[in-house]
């Protein structure tokens, strides 16, 4: 098994969270959960950089020592400081942190004071009313953290998408290399780009003798195999991700990759077509009687259905065949349609990069323009701008796009929405900028009623443009904010600014309902990196999964625009483009609820 960026960045992660309970200087801290941060989200093939000789030093945040711990991972799939660590606290301690109310601090108090080492232990102690023994932890506080680790503890794991893609692209490129094997590719959630992971399907088109089987769960550390057949496969990685392999003959090679990429919904509704039709279709291929008539390739599966190929994001049977017999499927958006990054950090807040750094990295990854959008000071932690440095960057801003080529930086700044809705920074400042990004980054608890006020006072003010990552979500950490959403939608149609669809793995916030509720309302959607490295402007291709899962085209996102019309409709000067009709694969711009087909099911 291939060692991938996150086994290396789950090494560090893990690190870091043992360091914190043991109360270890902060900056080390840091320096390791930097560095997990860094690696989990690096777009390059960390052990592929080593192979070619690589110099890991110029690495966002990565010296000397992080570099020898990074390639003695890769090399023995180990880390000796980790080893020496767990013998000094069991490693499950580190479960604890995830808990809401349980920082370093108290997770050190409670396996010192009552021994709790992992979640059940955590669980059966608040049961007990055992934690109020603890200095610091009262009712309340034992309340909630019973109601945390039952949640928890009763939620099967999944994944983010980051850690599976990552694992699933090694995993083919392996695979590929074996005897016998014509081609292996990811199906399941992932293919259909859902927002996390609960295991990871993979197929693969094989000859006869293939030993791929063998390759597939020879022993490599950290790997538990659940079965082995002939033609399927199931093994645990280290990581507790679960990998599913099938292999099947080159004719039936579609079929099973549509198979398997599902979802369960979507295939029953396939198969209940082929019944109407007088065929049969499984993992194999479609059948009339004993011959089979399709099945080699997804499109000739469809096609034997009476139906065009349908993307896989879009197979969740929430109108998708409906919209594909009334040749109403949208041409959704792609990577390749960006033309812009409107929501980035440089080092003058929370990002590692220089100004200049950021818009090269921007650039090679065929940018036209960037926002640069650093915090404004309420975020103290991130080193945010007040008015003065912020007045600073834009006057240094100004004189960088006087000399770059090929790019353009945009001024801008994500600020807090504060808790009566007011925004972060007085409008003197605001109204030299290009655009403003609001985003909620404390209160997150406030009623549905007020966060929703919180909101729509934000939007109402004159320099507000883009809504940031509107639920606050951090997946497996945080829940997203209690507003009404809709409410906040038709509130960005009616004032004009947008909303955001945040591509970093762990927000993915719009989620693909909320994307396509603001396609019908006609808000576009900016998709956007947050990237605070060079290295994380390759988490655009997450946001464009979610917006494809979320029925999104081309005319549906803000930063598909030339420069000049981004430019318009920031300033609000651009009319409103008419509802498109569609033709063929064209790409048009939707602005009302005929973006979707008017018989596809509300979500």
């Amino acid at each position: 098994m291939p060692i991938v960026n996150s086994d290396v960045a789950g090494v560090f992660e893990e690190i870091a969270d043992l360091l914190e309970v043991q109360g270890a200087n902060s900056f080390r801290v840091r320096a390791y959960r930097n560095a997990a941060h860094m690696l989990g989200e690096l777009g390059t093939n960390i052990k592929s950089m080593i192979d070619r000789g690589a110099d890991l030093d110029a690495l966002p945040g990565i010296g000397p020592d992080l570099a020898g711990k990074i390639s003695e991972v890769v090399r023995t799939g180990h880390c000796a400081l980790l080893d020496e660590l767990r013998t000094q606290l069991p490693p499950a301690v580190t479960e604890l942190l995830k808990i809401p109310g349980i920082g370093a601090k108290r997770a050190r108090a409670l396996h010192q004071a009552l021994g709790i080492g992992t979640l059940q232990d955590l669980h059966r102690a608040a049961e007990q009313g055992r934690l109020r023994t603890v200095q610091g932890i009262g009712p309340k506080i034992q309340q909630s953290i019973l109601e945390a680790t039952a949640i928890r503890l009763k939620a099967p794991r999944r994944y983010k998408l980051s850690l599976a893609t990552q694992v699933g692209e090694a995993l083919c490129l392996e695979l590929s290399r074996v005897p016998g094997v014509l081609e292996v590719q990811v199906a399941g959630s992932l293919r259909r780009q859902r927002d996390t992971v609960g295991d990871l399907d993979m197929v693969a088109a094989v000859e006869r003798d293939s030993p791929v089987m063998d390759r597939f769960v020879s022993a490599a550390d950290g790997r538990h195999v659940l079965s082995k057949g002939r033609t399927r496969a199931s093994v645990v990685l280290a990581s507790g991700l679960q990998v599913d392999l099938r292999a099947v003959p080159r004719e039936s090679f579609g079929a099973a990759w549509l198979y398997f990429t599902g979802s369960k919904a979507h295939n029953i509704a396939l198969r209940q077509r082929a019944r109407e039709a007088g065929l049969k279709l499984n993992e194999y291929g479609v059948f009339r009687g004993e011959r089979r008539i399709a099945g080699d390739t997804e499109a000739s599966v469809y096609l034997a259905l009476g139906l065009p190929f349908i993307e896989p994001e879009l197979r969740e049977q929430l109108g998708e065949i409906d919209a594909a017999l009334s040749h109403s499927l949208p041409a959704l958006v792609q990577r390749s349609d960006l033309r812009g990054d409107l929501h980035a950090h440089t080092r003058e807040s929370d990002g590692r990069e220089s100004l200049e750094a950021m818009a090269a990295a921007a650039r090679a990854r065929g940018l036209e323009y960037l926002a640069v959008t650093d915090h404004s000071p309420r975020l103290a932690l991130a080193h945010g701008l007040d008015a003065g440095r912020l007045a600073q960057q834009i006057d240094r801003i100004d004189a960088l796009n006087a000399r770059l080529d090929g790019i353009v930086l945009l001024k801008g700044i994500e600020v807090d929405i504060l808790e009566d809705g007011r925004l972060d920074l007085p409008d003197a400042v605001l109204r030299r900028l290009d655009l403003v990004v609001g985003a909620i980054h404390h209160r997150f608890d406030l009623s549905r009623d007020k966060q929703t006020d919180r909101l729509l006072h934000a939007m109402d003010h004159p320099c507000f443009s883009i809504l940031a990552h509107p639920t606050a979500r951090l997946i497996d950490e945080r829940p997203g904010c209690d507003f009404d959403l809709p409410r906040v939608i038709r509130k960005a149609r009616e004032r004009g600014c947008f909303l955001e669809l945040n591509a970093h793995p762990a927000r993915l916030d719009l989620n693909d309902i909320a994307c396509r509720m603001a396609k019908d309302e006609g808000v576009l959607v900016s998709i956007a990196s947050d990237a605070h490295s060079s290295v994380e402007f390759d988490n655009l291709r997450f946001g464009i999964g979610q917006a494809r899962r979320g029925w999104l085209e081309p005319g549906d996102v803000l930063n598909t625009r030339s420069l000049g019309a981004l430019r318009s409709l920031l300033s609000g000067t651009m009319d409103k483009p008419p509802p498109a009709q569609r033709v063929g694969a064209a790409v048009n711009v939707r602005t009302t609820a005929e973006s979707v087909d008017p018989g596809t099911p509300s979500r």
